[in-house]
């Protein structure tokens, strides 16, 4: 990669941050078709780069979380050991079972497309607040749900894992809107999400670190260029937090919505030609 590439990257990290933070979209997950079809990172090497990505624009988010006390809370530890194991085991299926662009570019539009539409059914039809049914004493009924086990939560986060381990998210971005439906409060879960993204983020990039000295191809992260990238999303993450009162958070999470069901279709048309 050239400088005018790292430029690039650098300029594109910081735009989707600033459009994704003020909404709680990753921006790794609109880097990496930045990173496919105009930087043209080959693959199998544009996960890594893309989870390096997260390892420096991550720590952003964290600090300010740092005073919350959830960072290291039993939320955190459940995560990060379910999604670890994932995140490697994504790491191995994408090198030997996902190499090649056709099958990768359909993966990615099985990803892009459902959030997409997630997205834009949830900025024009808002999920009412949930009212939990209770017994005339005030308790929830027994076999009423709610927040997963510990055991659940941990699959989720290993099932999760892999998808990001495959895509090169971390896998944050997916569990959190996942727990949230599940009954667990948003301040509870953002922090234990973005701490699990960062962690898995630093494994998963050192697992296609370290398959790289044993697999012929392009394994490795790019590290110029994702340091590049995500020193951009660091500053874009920290700029987008301070324009998130000024910005209209409907119109972004319709275009980013829009944009993702765009991008997903076009990556499963061109995979099938």
């Amino acid at each position: 990669m050239t400088w005018a590439d790292g430029l690039l990257g650098f300029a594109a990290g910081l735009l989707i941050s600033v459009v994704t933070a003020p909404v709680g979209v990753s921006g790794a997950v609109f880097l990496l078709p930045v990173q496919v079809s105009l930087l043209g990172v080959p693959s199998p090497a544009v996960t890594p780069t893309n989870l390096l990505y997260n390892v420096v624009a991550g720590p952003g988010a964290l600090l300010r979380h740092r005073g919350s006390g959830q960072l290291r809370g039993p939320l955190t530890r459940l995560l990060v050991a379910g999604a670890v194991p994932g995140v490697v085991a994504g790491a191995a299926v994408r090198v030997y079972a996902v190499p090649g662009p056709v099958v990768f570019r359909l993966f990615v539009a099985a990803l892009l497309l459902p959030l997409g539409v997630w997205l834009c059914a949830r900025t024009l039809r808002p999920a009412r607040p949930a009212v939990a049914p209770t017994t005339p004493a005030g308790r929830p009924p027994s076999g009423s749900g709610g927040e997963p086990s510990p055991r659940a939560t941990t699959f989720l986060a290993a099932a999760v894992g892999v998808v990001g381990g495959i895509y090169g998210i971390g896998g944050g971005s997916l569990l959190g809107p996942l727990l949230v439906g599940r009954g667990m409060p948003v301040a509870r879960v953002a922090p234990a999400a973005l701490a699990c993204t960062f962690v898995t983020s630093v494994v998963g990039a050192a697992a296609y670190a370290l398959l790289a000295l044993t697999t012929p191809g392009s394994v490795a992260p790019d590290w110029f260029l994702g340091v590049a990238c995500g020193l951009g999303g660091l500053a874009g993450g920290y700029l987008g937090a301070r324009l998130q009162p000024r910005l209209p958070e409907t119109g972004l999470r319709l275009l980013l919505g829009v944009m993702a069901v765009g991008t997903g279709l076009l990556y499963a048309v061109q995979a099938l030609r």
